[in-house]
Parts: structure tokens; sequence; C-alpha cells
């Protein structure tokens, strides 16, 4: 069982960034996909994003393709989102884990970090 932490989110104005941090109490093999999902209030899990590792690009979902970065450090354990050009719909609770688009709902996630963005 993976156990992961994320952190780095918080309050932001709209146009600003952030980046957040997930650490995986265990390595992150090469060959794991990672992801980011989110959960805005009153809404359900959103895919974010996945680092496939060194084959294959990271992919994202449209709504934040061109503004999100994932990329991923195997000697610390750890995958990180850059989030630029926030807007306000970026508000959610964020978290990461093993996967991608196809198990969002059974993802195993840490207990997430809360973006929140004002316009």
């Amino acid at each position: 069982q993976v156990q992961l932490v994320e952190s780095g989110g918080g309050s932001v104005q709209a146009g600003g960034s952030l980046r957040l941090s997930c650490a995986a109490s265990r390595y992150i093999y090469s060959g794991v996909c990672m992801g980011w999902v989110r959960q805005a209030p009153g809404k359900g899990l959103e895919w974010v994003g996945t680092t496939y590792g060194a084959w294959r690009r990271p992919a994202y979902a449209d709504s934040v393709k061109g503004r999100f970065t994932i990329s991923r450090d195997n000697a610390k354990n750890t995958v990180y989102l850059q989030m630029n050009s926030l807007k306000s719909e970026d508000t959610a609770q964020y978290y990461c884990g093993p996967g991608g688009p196809s198990n969002v709902a059974t993802m195993t996630r840490g207990q997430g970090t809360q973006v929140t963005v004002s316009s």
C-alpha cells in the first residue's frame, strides 16, 4: 500500500501560480503512473493529469492543458503539479495517487491539499 502526502496548496489570486507536491512513502518506480485529481465543492472527482514515466509524455485534462505541468523526482519519491494562470474554477481539493484517467474513482489518495483561487 502506497502512502501519499500532498502539500503546497493555498489561496492565490486568479492568474497566479502554485506548486503542489506529492510525497510517496515508497519508491516511485519509473514504470508507475502517478496522477493528480481534484474535487471542487459539491462536485465529483475530476482527473487533472498523469505522468507515465520516461517512455511517454504526461497527459492532461483539457481544462488544465497548457497551464499545468506534472513532473516527478524518483530520487525524492515525489510528484509535482505546477499550476500557472490559475482560474477560479481551479478551486478544489487536490489529490495524487497511482493511476490515470481510467481509475479516478478508485485511485489511492492522500489527504489532499486545498487550492483556492479568488477572482
